[in-house]
């Protein structure tokens, strides 16, 4: 029998830790954290220089602290102090090195299902990612003649362009099959044989493929772009040259935009997540906590009262 937990939190910021500490502490168990990083805060380890000062009034944006975390001026290290002692205090179960790949609605639940295939099942779920998370770009040099023609994700394509998709995961293979019923779409992957796509994505793959609206160029490696007539030029491993409209990469990370979308979820003419009074999303039992409800970005007080406010209207809806 599947274990469903009450709660499931995505993203190991200062509004995943808030959500997931206050939870506790208003007494709902089974709550489950979902970080993509080694530990939690990490776009505060990995952008924050050491002993750089974290104020609670971000901007001069004063905020009143509604829960429990006591949070106040100080380091990175006392910041990232701080939240390690309160999840060791309250027992958070925590699941460090997972990336959500999507959370669907099932009926009355959630089905979050991860980058790596594990599935997990919740009630309600509050998503808390940041708007820091970017997808990762390839090692080569991407020239700056070719940033409108090169993206990573889907949403400046346009119709009857010839397109090269880079990756082997989930998201290169949607974007594949996406884009293919409108343009000339070749996925290249640097492997023989796709090792990370789910069972649904690899059929309709499949039959694109087979059905000769979709090409593949599998075991060859990109070596360079270069522009060339205001054009992408594609130099492969093999020695190959190609020229194409434009590429797009999907290889690995996560842009919180395309997250969002296979949520379901809406989001308004600057990127940010339709919410209402209660940080409720366009789907009903989805919370939105941090920086992401921010068009310019928000402080670590803020994200703690979202978590805060949350959790309490979550607590209601479970009596």
């Amino acid at each position: 029998m599947k274990k469903v937990y009450n709660i499931a939190i995505v993203g190991g910021g200062p509004g995943g830790v808030a959500s997931a500490v206050e939870a506790v502490i208003l007494g709902i168990d089974d709550v489950i954290l979902l970080e993509k990083g080694e530990n939690h805060s990490t776009t505060i380890r990995k952008f924050y220089k050491d002993n750089k000062r974290v104020d609670k009034d971000y901007k001069g944006q004063k905020v009143e602290l509604n829960g429990n975390i006591y949070f106040v001026d100080g380091t990175k290290e006392s910041t990232l102090d701080l939240f390690d002692e309160i999840l060791n205090l309250h027992r958070i179960e925590e699941r460090f090195n997972t990336e959500v790949e999507s959370v669907v609605k099932k009926g009355e639940l959630f089905l979050i299902t991860t980058t790596q295939g594990d599935e997990v099942w919740a009630k309600f779920v509050i998503i808390s990612i940041g708007k820091m998370g970017q997808p990762n770009k390839p090692s080569y040099e991407i020239p700056l003649a070719l940033k409108d023609r090169v993206h990573f994700n889907v949403s400046d394509c346009k119709e009857n362009e010839k397109i090269l998709v880079v990756g082997g995961g989930n998201s290169a293979v949607e974007y594949a099959y996406f884009l293919a019923d409108l343009n000339k779409v070749t996925l290249n992957y640097r492997k023989t044989t796709f090792t990370r796509v789910n069972e649904p994505n690899m059929a309709l793959l499949n039959e694109y493929a087979q059905g000769g609206k979709l090409e593949l160029r599998l075991g060859v490696d990109i070596v360079s772009l270069e522009e060339a007539e205001g054009k992408p030029k594609v130099n492969f491993s093999d020695g190959k040259s190609e020229m194409y409209d434009r590429v797009v990469y999907a290889i690995g990370g996560m842009a919180p935009m395309d997250f969002l979308r296979k949520c379901s979820l809406e989001v308004d003419e600057h990127g940010v997540p339709l919410t209402s009074e209660t940080h409720e999303g366009s789907v009903s039992g989805i919370y939105i906590a941090g920086d992401i409800l921010f068009k310019s970005g928000g402080s670590i007080a803020a994200a703690l009262n979202h978590g805060f406010s949350i959790v309490q209207e979550i607590k209601k809806q479970l009596a």
